[in-house]
């Protein structure tokens, strides 16, 4: 239309020329009768001029026209050929082109949040043709899901390498001796001794001969282990590992090795974990290796609402990865390695367990997802489901202890355990000298089982777990080893809030770690600020790439309670005397 107009006017103008070009020599006739032959000659000759003018500005005019039509698209591909794109927008772009022509097709693809790439990712992404595509369609959804790039630690600078580095993250220790180790590969005089074959491979392996499996069910890999450290994958050089003192060596390569392995082992068989009242997963890879899954089930950006009880609220995936490093950073060592990791709720789940329990309650959600709840005491039903989106989910796996008949544990009731009721309170929070009834009883009325149990304390208040009724430790060690620090998917749930009850056990006992109190100042210091430290630790795990495991407003609250368990330390220190455990006497 606005073609055909401009050609229109150009008509007129040109006809309006035309008229002017034979008025001119008409009306200068009428003035001279009898012009001569040279005059008509210069009329006739400017009457082609004016002609020839009006066509090339006709012509110019309409090369003008089709350049501004056509000049957007071909500016826009030559811009963007010559100026690099930003990774962001090289990402975005490929998640556009992906999803684009599932999107004329999905209606759902209108509706849910927009802050987050794992949340975008199309069910028309999957073709059902056979299972080589689908695993090829599993793996474009992993990428898209993992978009964003691994965040990097300040390039020459690493706040975790300069506390490892120092001197209280490195204190000498006794020899271990023989008992200190929870197994131990048999010796050939072992073996010898044995009373019979049973007995032989009870606990560990001999000297001169192999353990070789012989499971012959489907996707078990044929091994052959020696006492050869070599031999062993990395779950079990972490078992045989485990000390009277800590669970791992901060210093061993395996861990590196193991926290590797589960997230890139193939996982053959799983099955709904009994016992406990939310949803966990027991999956097992092809060298018998096994591990503690727990899906994701709420956004790391969702904080528990006020209104809730502790016992109320979900499990986190990142909660449990979290306080690992968490964990570890303190200098404890006491909770199994835990790493995030994407798996496939079609292929790695629903396709190969043989849990009944668990297969019956998988559906298809109406905008297409793969989901289940599993049956568990109180969070398991179809209101509460567990989603993949639409079949990528993101878990945490906990490296397995050892087997209860090899390394057997006592569960013990915490002192300060909640009363898991809604009106009652507990014993703790009514009496204000409550420990002093602790202290009289075993096994708190000697060793190191009360400071163990503040270091617990803190830990738990630190991430702000208020879950914490029991604690288990080996039998084999009795009284004198560390605390387990298991089971910690309700941490990190609040940031706006501190629990200050979590701390009752520092603030009635009065009593700390020397270690554990000047760990806990030098992570208060700016050079190795635990928000800083946290944030890089957990930069190492591969679901970072996804979206940070804790929000910047979590991290700035491990700082906030950071200082108040050392203001709680300075008060006890203006009561009493003893409030120092010296465990590193002589190490200044």
């Amino acid at each position: 239309m606005i073609r055909f107009g401009f050609l229109a006017g150009l008509h007129a103008l040109f006809g309006f020329s035309m008229s002017l070009s034979v008025v001119v020599p008409l009306s200068s006739s009428m003035t001279r009768q009898k012009p001569g032959r040279s005059t008509r000659s210069i009329y006739l000759s400017l009457a082609c001029l004016s002609l020839t003018l009006h066509l090339l500005l006709a012509f110019f005019c309409l090369s003008v026209l089709q350049t501004a039509c056509v000049l957007p698209t071909s500016s826009f591909s030559s811009t963007s050929s010559s100026i690099p794109r930003t990774d962001t927008q090289h990402h975005l772009s490929v998640f556009h082109s992906s999803s684009s022509s599932a999107a004329s097709s999905s209606p759902r693809n209108e509706a849910g949040p927009h802050n987050d790439v794992h949340h975008k990712v199309n069910a028309n992404m999957f073709p059902h043709k056979g299972r080589n595509s689908f695993n090829e369609a599993f793996e474009r959804e992993k990428k898209l899901i993992g978009a964003r790039k691994m965040p990097q630690k300040v390039k020459g600078h690493s706040k975790v390498e300069a506390l490892f580095q120092h001197p209280l993250y490195n204190l000498p220790r006794p020899e271990l001796q023989e008992e200190d180790w929870l197994l131990k590969v048999k010796t050939n005089k072992d073996a010898s001794n044995a009373g019979s074959e049973e007995e032989e491979w009870e606990d560990g392996i001999s000297n001169d001969s192999k353990w070789q499996s012989a499971s012959q069910e489907k996707g078990y890999d044929k091994v052959a282990w020696t006492s050869d450290v070599e031999t062993h994958p990395p779950w079990l050089r972490f078992h045989l590992g485990i000390t009277r003192w800590e669970l791992f060596n901060r210093k061993d390569p395996n861990l590196a090795q193991l926290t590797h392995y589960l997230t890139t082992q193939r996982i053959i068989s799983v099955v709904q974990k009994t016992g406990g009242t939310q949803l966990k997963l027991l999956v097992s890879f092809p060298n018998y290796g096994q591990a503690l899954l727990k899906p994701m089930r709420q956004s790391r950006d969702a904080e528990t609402d006020a209104n809730l009880f502790y016992f109320s609220d979900f499990e986190r995936h990142n909660a449990e990865i979290a306080a690992f490093h968490l964990d570890r950073l303190l200098g404890f060592n006491r909770i199994p390695p835990v790493v995030g990791r994407l798996i496939n709720v079609t292929s790695d789940i629903r396709e190969i367990t043989s849990d009944q329990r668990l297969s019956r309650t998988f559906f298809t959600s109406p905008v297409g997802n793969t989901c289940f709840h599993g049956q568990c005491e109180y969070y398991c039903s179809i209101e509460k489901p567990v989603c993949g989106q639409p079949h990528v989910l993101e878990v945490s796996l906990a490296a397995m202890l050892p087997d209860l008949s090899l390394a057997p544990r006592r569960s013990w009731r915490s002192p300060w355990r909640r009363s898991y009721s809604r009106t009652k309170l507990a014993q703790w929070e009514k009496d204000p000298a409550y420990c002093d009834t602790v202290k009289q009883m075993p096994p708190y009325n000697h060793g190191t089982r009360l400071v163990d149990l503040i270091d617990m304390a803190i830990l738990d208040f630190l991430m702000s777990n208020m879950d914490r009724h029991h604690y288990e430790t080996f039998e084999k060690f009795g009284n004198e080893s560390f605390l387990l620090h298991l089971d910690n998917g309700r941490a990190f749930g609040r940031h706006s809030r501190d629990e200050p009850s979590i701390l009752a056990p520092l603030q009635q006992c009065c009593s700390i770690r020397r270690s554990t109190l000047l760990r806990l100042h030098l992570l208060s210091l700016p050079g190795y600020a635990l928000s800083d430290v946290m944030r890089e630790s957990l930069a190492q795990d591969p679901l970072a790439g996804v979206a940070p495991l804790l929000s910047e407003a979590h991290l700035h609250a491990l700082d906030r309670r950071l200082a108040t368990v050392l203001r709680v330390v300075q008060a006890c220190q203006g009561r009493h005397s003893d409030v120092i455990y010296n465990d590193i006497e002589g190490h200044d």
